[in-house]
């Protein structure tokens, strides 16, 4: 039999990239899917022929020595085509006959002087007095004792007219001079107020509005790293699966460690973090007790996972917390790994695990799917070489980097109170470098990290992105999945901590479960998509259902079912639903007491069924709440215009004959006159005779008066319409 060799063996082979390698051959015309597509022996020999060997040496090949690997990334930076620089406020400069907005000055402050020039037909020292000049950007001397006045953001007009030192009726009126109407109880925008300040005579000094506290902490947040100075990261890698299929004892055998024998009963209990190198590569695992942790994060906003790692028995196969980790990890948008674990046990039966695995929508490559599936055994260590490959290979394609250069920011993955050392967080920091000094704010507290230790506890000084420590010296116990950032000093820290427990506070308060105006309001800004977590009491149930919900379809709303199960709703389910925004529905099952309070704690609906009928009418009620609203005009009636009346302290009234339909108060009309459409309101008053009537039908006379409009006049034609709601067919 011909040997195979799969894509990206040939690229180590050869010294090429892995993507460089699948370009090129599909430049070559072959359909290359991703690294783990197999070619025949005549193919690799085609290939090996057409690659030029100064071809083939252009890149090393990976897995290089350190310094190697160094040398590699500077001389490809070096020779990386210089990147179009985006201009910062800072690095603005003003031309010497522009005025800059104040929005762009490159400086926190620009005095802008008003200027005088001598009147038409004056000269200058002549005695004869001299207007201002207006904002016209040309340079000037300021007037001998003109008021200096700052300018910071939109000012009421009364604090504009009291900082400038004139009448508010001044103010007005220079305003309006602008062709701007603002009312004395209105602010008045910042070039507005400065054109007006220097049209008085004065001398301005413009300042940019200061930022809160939560705004800069926020812009630094989402700021993204710079991409000149980012920089190749290690990727982080979750550890998600059904109990007892060997989550733990799988990371003992990478990491060469005995944790199941220290954890009761045989079972992880807490959050651990570990750095594993492979081939100078480093991996960062994160053991958690389930994915109902990794949920929960997620539910905070927290992207840690840069993949996930779906541990199945070969003996055992999918269990339903096996789907469930599936479901939350392509949730998240986590790429997934399969390790079919126990596979040197006799029962073992890796096709038919695979084929539970195609069933769920985790199609093994080597099927034609995209999920990679590794055969191990954490006994033996069998296949853990290859996991670790086919992890590092993953991480590569998403190219990880971050900026080592920022202040530093990452996630809170755990904490817990000790004895000696007080509150004792796990974090991962995404970002940056995170120093032993330096002051820290997370969503719920701040502290100056006394302390760091590394995964195996050695105490480190500093520690940089996808770099798992332990931090000492919070003030309080964070929460998981928090972010934390690094901020100047303990005042800015302490007052940052003290807004949000106000803010927490108020919002505890007033929080209340979501009106249907504010559902639709949100769903109106996001995609229109009904998520679902489905239970039922048995398979024969739940597929039912989900055969009659694919034949639901909808041109704008999409159905899609995040989980479905066999059995009670339970916590992980809140928390999915929690984290998705999608509703859970149970047919024939209860919520387990714990899932009920975490429900009634996070405000996540449960609606259980007994009746399937019930159940797929709820569904289309939901679907057609989330379809946006038609409307369509309805016309009702038309009314001729006869003759006009001036009423006092009323204005214009329409005397008029309804010659179709009928005439509603309260109604919208359009007035047409000569086929033109010169007016669209409402009706303001409609009598008979000297009585108000709330409607007059045809061949009837009746008195019309129209909301804000005066100019009717004989022979107009009013069309009275109304704008209805189409229901969804």
């Amino acid at each position: 039999m011909a040997r195979r060799i799969r894509v990206y063996e040939l690229a180590r082979e050869l010294g090429l990239d892995t993507k460089a390698l699948i370009t090129k051959l599909n430049e070559m015309g072959m359909q290359i899917s991703n690294h783990m597509t197999a070619l025949d022996e005549k193919v690799v020999q085609n290939v090996r022929r057409k690659l030029s060997a100064s071809e083939a040496q252009r890149r090393p090949a990976r897995g290089p020595e350190p310094a190697q690997a160094q040398a590699t990334v500077h001389a490809e930076k070096k020779d990386k085509p210089r990147q179009t620089q985006v201009r910062t406020k800072g690095d603005q400069r003003q031309s010497p006959g522009r005025r800059i907005r104040p929005e762009v000055q490159s400086r926190p402050e620009q005095t802008r002087d008003s200027s005088r020039r001598p009147r038409k037909g004056g000269r200058r020292g002549s005695g004869k007095a001299s207007r201002p000049i207006e904002s016209s950007g040309r340079r000037g001397r300021p007037a001998v004792g003109a008021r200096r006045v700052v300018i910071q953001g939109d000012t009421p007009v009364r604090g504009l007219a009291s900082l400038i030192g004139v009448p508010v009726a001044n103010v007005l009126r220079t305003i309006m001079s602008f062709g701007t109407l603002i009312s004395i109880n209105q602010d008045v925008p910042m070039d507005l107020a400065v054109k007006v300040a220097e049209r008085l005579g004065c001398v301005v000094t413009v300042k940019e509005p200061e930022k809160t506290i939560e705004e800069k902490i926020a812009l630094e947040l989402d700021r993204p790293d710079d991409p000149d100075k980012v920089e190749p990261r290690p990727p982080v890698v979750t550890v998600m699966g059904h109990v007892d299929h060997g989550k733990t004892s799988l990371l003992d055998a990478i990491r060469n460690t005995n944790v199941t024998a220290r954890e009761a009963g045989g079972i992880t209990q807490h959050i651990g973090a570990s750095v594993v190198t492979h081939e100078g590569s480093k991996i960062i695992f994160l053991d958690t007790p389930g994915h109902e942790a990794f949920t929960q994060m997620r539910a905070r906003g927290a992207r840690i996972t840069d993949v996930a790692v779906l541990v199945v028995a070969a003996d055992d196969g999918v269990m339903p917390q096996t789907v469930e980790a599936a479901n939350h990890a392509r949730a998240a948008e986590v790429p997934v790994i399969v390790a079919l674990n126990k596979i040197d046990k006799p029962t073992a039966n890796p096709d038919r695990v695979k084929q539970q695995l195609a069933e769920i929508g985790l199609v093994p490559e080597e099927w034609g799917g995209d999920t990679v599936v590794v055969e191990v055994s954490a006994r033996t260590r069998q296949g853990i070489d290859d996991l670790l490959e086919m992890i590092v290979l993953v991480a590569e394609m998403q190219e990880l980097v971050a900026d080592p250069t920022r202040s530093a920011r990452g996630y809170i993955i755990e904490s817990e109170m000790d004895k000696g050392r007080g509150p004792v967080a796990s974090a991962i920091i995404r970002s940056g470098m995170l120093e032993v000094g330096q002051v820290v704010v997370t969503d719920s507290t701040w502290g100056r990290i006394r302390a760091m230790h590394d995964g195996r506890g050695r105490q480190v000084q500093k520690a940089g992105p996808s770099t798992p420590v332990e931090l000492v010296g919070l003030e309080e116990l964070p929460q998981a999945g928090d972010i934390f950032l690094v901020v100047p000093d303990e005042k800015l820290a302490k007052e940052v901590t003290e807004q949000r427990k106000v803010q927490r506070r108020e919002q505890e308060l007033s929080t209340s479960r979501l009106s249907l105006e504010d559902f639709l309001k949100r769903q109106e800004e996001e995609k229109r998509e009904l998520k679902l977590i489905l239970k039922s009491d048995v398979q024969g149930s739940l597929e039912a259902i989900l055969q009659a919900l694919g034949k639901m379809k909808s041109d704008e709303v999409e159905i899609r079912v995040l989980h479905s199960g066999v059995g009670a709703v339970i916590e992980s389910d809140v928390m999915l639903a929690k984290a998705s925004d999608a509703k859970i529905l149970g047919f024939n099952v209860r919520p387990d007491p714990n899932a009920r309070s975490v429900a009634e704690l996070e405000e996540v609906e449960i609606r259980t069924y007994r009746i399937i009928y019930e159940l797929l009418e709820d569904v289309e009620q939901m679907v057609k709440g989330l379809i946006k609203p038609k409307f369509e005009e309805v016309l009702l009636g038309r009314v001729e215009v006869r003759a006009t009346f001036r009423v006092p302290n009323i204005g214009t009234v329409a005397g008029c004959y309804v010659t179709s339909g009928k005439v509603t108060r309260g109604a919208s009309v359009r007035l047409v006159r000569d086929g033109r459409i010169v007016y669209e309101g409402k009706i303001s008053s409609l009598r008979r005779f000297k009585d108000d009537v709330a409607e007059v039908a045809q061949g009837y006379e009746c008195g019309i008066g129209l909301e804000r409009y005066q100019d009717i006049k004989p022979g107009d034609v009013i069309e009275v319409f109304t704008i209805q709601e189409v229901q969804p067919a």
